[in-house]
């Protein structure tokens, strides 16, 4: 705690689906009644998994904790395109699915390792002109986006179970897992949207130690500032 009362440190928390990472925010400064929550590293309302929540002087080193890698496990569905690249945009192209081994899916994988360019979707944060590219997409207005250098550390097909692929993938900051999902449907010829995506790792953090949205609902205060992690260990953590 601080002197004005506000906790400084970092939340984990294992965010559920079908919230958008600002509800999590929300939710958390209304449980501890606190105005100064941000978040590292948005995570779509159809992703689950490890969002981190910077508090009070916590806020200082937000960009620090969004630069670092990450880590995700994830189900791409083949042969649907769809217009946000994940299951709840609109399919927009329907492809036959072709006869996939375990081997013609990892060649394709394989592609996308190492530095490669990504194009960011329209439905996304970064901003044009001020303006959030998924506000523009919400008008039907598509602009030029810059291709963005993104790194795969590594990654692995789990499971091949047409049209079902499951992976999982560690990659640089700045990546998107849906457009890695679209790129890889077109490499294999017939298209594909990200239907499942959950963050499992998060530089030096991971879900071992992040509280639900459950739990944050039903927690008394004082046991919710207990989970809370001072600076000082967030430094040893990442080993700074």
């Amino acid at each position: 705690m601080n002197q004005s009362g506000t906790p400084d440190g970092v939340l984990l928390v294992d965010k559920a689906a079908g919230m958008t990472s600002h509800d999590v925010v929300a939710l958390v400064r209304r449980q501890l009644q606190i105005k100064k929550v941000g978040h590292c590293g948005t995570l779509d309302p159809i992703a689950t998994g490890l969002l981190i929540l910077t508090l009070g002087r916590g806020t200082k080193i937000q960009d620090l904790l969004m630069s670092e890698d990450k880590e995700y496990v994830g189900t791409l569905s083949l042969g649907k395109i769809t217009d946000t690249q994940d299951r709840a945009g609109e399919v927009i192209e329907e492809r036959p699915v072709p006869e996939l081994d375990e081997e013609k899916v990892r060649a394709v994988f394989d592609k996308f390792r190492g530095d490669f360019y990504q194009m960011p979707p329209m439905v996304s944060a970064i901003k044009r002109a001020g303006v959030p590219l998924y506000k523009l997409a919400r008008q039907g207005k598509t602009v030029e986006r810059e291709p963005r250098l993104v790194h795969v550390y590594r990654y692995s097909v789990e499971r091949v179970a047409p049209p079902e692929i499951y992976f999982t993938v560690l990659c640089s900051k700045g990546f998107y897992v849906r457009t890695y999902a679209h790129d890889i449907g077109e490499a294999l010829g017939c298209g594909a949207h990200l239907k499942e995506l959950r963050r499992t790792r998060s530089g030096r953090f991971d879900l071992s130690r992040a509280v639900t949205v459950e739990e944050i609902k039903s927690s008394a205060p004082s046991d919710l500032l207990g989970k809370i992690l001072a600076l000082p260990e967030v430094s040893r953590m990442r080993g700074a």
